[in-house]
């Protein structure tokens, strides 16, 4: 895929979607950065790259500060001399809840993680990308953000929000050495859907069109993709990563 010699910032590295693509990036030659809150979880994810023989290195960060989005980028540099390649991933999912009575707080949790986090990281990547030679960015959207789903308004306003910033980003700095792209998964067997019980995950697979959810590492193999030189002119696109779910709709 062409990721070797360089260097990689993913965030939401602890697990799910973020893990399998930093241990991929490691496949590939890249050396990664690994972000995440849950410092036990991305530790571990870490030491597990190197003991395969990658090379990593794991920082905690909230994406919802400023200061600490910029002190990871800066983090990078120090580690490995520079930053060529980000997924920024981390994200939460709020309850399903009518809108009306949906808790203002849920609210702004849901678009601080998922929409905010995101703007500070594609900010604080790009301000290195540019002034050392570019570099290619991509975020992760959801299938939630290319329409609607009853009851998760506020994860859904967030995750627009992401694919209008990523089209945004990435007609703004296509002439500027960075291509800046999006992975809109559908259901993924991640920790988000862990608390359900043996007969909702059943009826969940029954509703894709190929029968089941993702697995996190058929995310991660298109977030490396569009990462890569071989998707060198793919920019501004936001990928369905969902089995079929969006063009079922």
């Amino acid at each position: 895929m062409e990721c070797g010699d360089r260097v990689a910032l993913v965030t939401g590295a602890g697990g799910g979607i973020g893990a399998a693509t930093a241990r991929a990036l490691a496949r590939e030659g890249a050396r990664v950065v690994l972000a995440d809150f849950d410092a036990r979880a991305g530790t571990t994810v870490a030491e597990e790259i190197i003991a395969a023989g990658g090379a990593a290195v794991f920082r905690r960060v909230d994406v919802t500060s400023e200061e600490e989005v910029d002190a990871l980028v800066g983090f990078a540099v120090e580690e490995f001399g520079r930053l060529d390649l980000a997924h920024n991933n981390a994200g939460v999912l709020h309850p399903a809840q009518a809108f009306e009575e949906l808790p203002m707080q849920q609210w702004d949790r849901s678009m601080n993680v998922n929409a905010r986090a995101v703007a500070l990281c594609v900010r604080a990547e790009a301000r290195h990308m540019l002034a050392h030679g570019g570099g290619a960015i991509v975020n992760t959207a959801s299938g939630a953000g290319l329409g609607a789903a009853p009851d998760l308004s506020a994860y859904v306003a967030s995750k627009h929000a992401v694919v209008g910033l990523t089209r945004s980003a990435a007609v703004e700095y296509a002439r500027r050495g960075i291509r800046v792209n999006a992975v809109a998964p559908g259901t993924v067997d991640t920790g988000m859907v862990a608390g359900m019980s043996p007969q909702q995950r059943d009826e969940l697979n029954a509703l894709m069109p190929l029968g089941r959810m993702a697995r996190p590492e058929e995310v991660a193999e298109v977030v490396v993709f569009l990462l890569s030189e071989r998707a060198s002119y793919v920019n501004g696109a936001i990928v369905a990563v969902d089995g079929g779910a969006s063009a079922h709709a």
